[in-house]
């Protein structure tokens, strides 16, 4: 007989929805049971822990730009979803959670879980999704879902909980409830597009053509828009530098000469040095964050500046702007590419550009080349750039190995094809993120790079590939300890205390236990033997792991490096530090 698991089924699969990822529970299991009538158009992937289905559901979002649907039953199942939902509602990537609850009228029976796993999830989630709706009858629950749809996907995108009780869940299902067809608007993100006025869009093309070093910033909204390949091809005749945040890498190919990578504290060195030489900075679908701004550096008093974002609330939130160009990315930058026409050669700045990339080229150049025992992580990652195609997808996990990625596997056409998990910068988002990406990529290669301290969060998640026999070769930089924390507590504690993850009698085998679970794999201790590894793991018609023991003083952090370099007693920050933001005042006309 049919019921609401039906219906809820039948939406998605008409929202497109192909995959659900979560975990089965008693109060949920009329949706799976849904589901499996309808595999033709969407299957559940069973993930081995709830944090894990929304970290999956985020890449299948960040790949697609649907919403990114998993699925946890009430109380154990709802409670571990907050790590993927605050990295989806501060990336602003789009996704919807459906999460069993106990039945209605058991609502005095929740606290203190008398009803066996009841709490007030409501609460709960409204802390850490864009909405959260608790369905309050089998008539309300189609609207819910299209109200989650639009939710999730109307600027600025993001998570919506929509809980289900378990008594509505099991309730039969009334054909007529789907009368009202779903809304294609937000099938996928952005639901609606819009353009600055083109007034504004005047002045700050006058702006650009008088500057004399322009520099572009691309920051996670042009992926969010889709619009990699038209702030490419503005871009080229920008006639300025371009770099990008983490999550904005792929705006545009970093083979392009104007192109001096991610702009981060572990990003490219050549993009902090030019970064403040410009004197007009455009922020092009980017918060300038923390890390992008350089712990609010940037923008430099003189620098004059230009944002571009359909959020209202972020043209202001930490400098105020020169000219606002509040507006969806693509159609913006397309808007103005037509105003600026012609722009002025910048030789002396596009020389400066190529002179400090060249420097910055060469040093990479020898920690490429090292031979130095334990490996150098340059050396590895220069070995999976060699070994990937068009269409091939890298997971990064948080800490260290997001610099290493950024900067040494470059972006070879534009595109999202890198994920970072940057909304909250938590440990554990490589494997699952890889799930997510291998089901909606399937002819792909999926490559995750993650340090040892991530990866141990989610080696459950790799007998997921293997039940699914999904292509991910997952790569662990092993220095046996937390690293980014051990250099932190000896630069600036002079102590170093729980950051060693094995000892001398213990020593964990993440290739060992890849194997046990039927993976491939594969360890490696000398340089020489990373080409060969690799080799073997792309070839394998499998998910793998290529475990390389690395070297635990490598940094990407260029502060780090310097520190580590003078050993000197010069005053630097305390952590902990406040990082005071700048006094509001408008940024000079130029």
């Amino acid at each position: 007989m049919a019921h609401i698991g039906d219906l809820i089924a039948e939406m998605l699969a008409q929202y497109g929805v192909e995959y659900v990822y979560g975990m089965p529970g008693g109060q949920t299991t009329a949706l799976h049971d849904g589901i499996s009538r309808r595999n033709d158009r969407i299957r559940h992937i069973l993930m081995r822990d709830e944090r894990n289905a929304a970290y999956a559901a985020d890449a299948y979002a960040r790949l697609t730009g649907k919403p990114g649907i998993c699925d946890v039953t009430v109380g154990p199942g709802a409670n571990l979803l907050p790590a993927g939902f605050l990295e989806a509602l501060n990336a602003s990537i789009p996704m919807i959670g459906i999460i069993g609850e106990l039945p209605l009228d058991w609502l005095p029976l929740k606290e203190k879980g008398i009803a066996s796993q009841g709490f007030d999830q409501l609460s709960f989630f409204k802390s850490c999704s864009k909405e959260a709706y608790l369905v309050p009858s089998v008539a309300a629950l189609p609207e819910l879902i299209r109200t989650a749809f639009r939710v999730a996907t109307s600027p600025r995108p993001g998570p919506v909980a929509l809980i289900i009780p378990h008594d509505i869940f099991d309730a039969d299902w009334d054909e007529d409830l789907l009368k009202i067809k779903v809304d294609d608007r937000s099938v996928q993100m952005p639901y609606m597009r819009s353009c600055a006025p083109a007034g504004e869009i005047a002045a700050a093309a006058a702006l650009i053509k008088r500057a004399k070093r322009p520099a572009l910033v691309c920051g996670g909204g042009v992926h969010g828009s889709g619009a990699a390949e038209i702030v490419t091809e503005f871009a080229d005749k920008f006639n300025g530098l371009v770099v990008t945040s983490l999550s904005g890498k792929g705006s545009v190919p970093e083979t392009r000469d104007y192109a001096a990578g991610v702009l981060n504290p572990l990003g490219s060195k050549a993009a902090i040095e030019l970064i403040k030489e410009a004197d007009l900075v455009v922020w092009c679908g980017s918060k300038v964050s923390q890390n992008t701004g350089m712990n609010w550096s940037l923008p430099l008093p003189e620098q004059a500046t230009i944002t571009i974002d359909f959020d209202p609330l972020e043209h202001g939130r930490t400098f105020r702007p020169t000219v606002a160009l509040m507006g969806d990315v693509r159609e913006t930058v397309l808007a103005l590419g037509t105003a600026l026409g012609d722009i002025p050669e910048h030789n002396d700045w596009l020389a400066r550009i190529s002179e400090v990339k060249a420097a910055c080229d060469t040093d990479k150049a020898a920690e490429i080349a090292s031979d130095m025992l334990p490996i150098q992580p340059p050396r590895i990652m220069n070995e999976i750039a060699k070994r990937l195609e068009e269409d091939d997808i890298v997971v990064s996990d948080a800490s260290f190995s997001a610099g290493w990625i950024s900067g040494y596997i470059p972006v070879k056409k534009p595109g999202r094809q890198f994920l970072f998990a940057r909304g909250q910068g938590g440990l554990g988002y490589a494997v699952p993120g890889a799930i997510g990406a291998a089901a909606v990529r399937p002819n792909a290669r999926i490559v995750t790079v993650a340090g040892d301290g991530a990866f141990s969060y989610t080696i459950g998640e790799l007998a997921t590939m293997c039940q699914y026999d999904q292509k991910v070769v997952n790569v662990v930089i092993n220095n046996g300890k937390l690293g980014w924390i051990q250099l932190w507590q000896e630069l600036y504690f002079n102590n170093v205390q729980s950051v060693d993850l094995e000892s001398q009698s213990s020593v964990p085998g993440y290739a060992g236990a890849a194997a046990a679970l039927g993976l491939l794999g594969i360890y490696v201790e000398k340089p020489d033997e990373i080409g060969p590894a690799l080799d073997r793991a792309f070839a394998h018609d499998g998910p793998s792991v290529v475990e390389v023991r690395i070297d635990d003083r490598a940094t990407p952090i260029h502060s780090f490096k310097r520190r580590l370099r003078e050993k000197s007693d010069t005053p630097f920050p305390r952590p902990g530090t406040v990082y005071r933001l700048r006094d509001w005042k408008v940024s000079p006309d130029l």
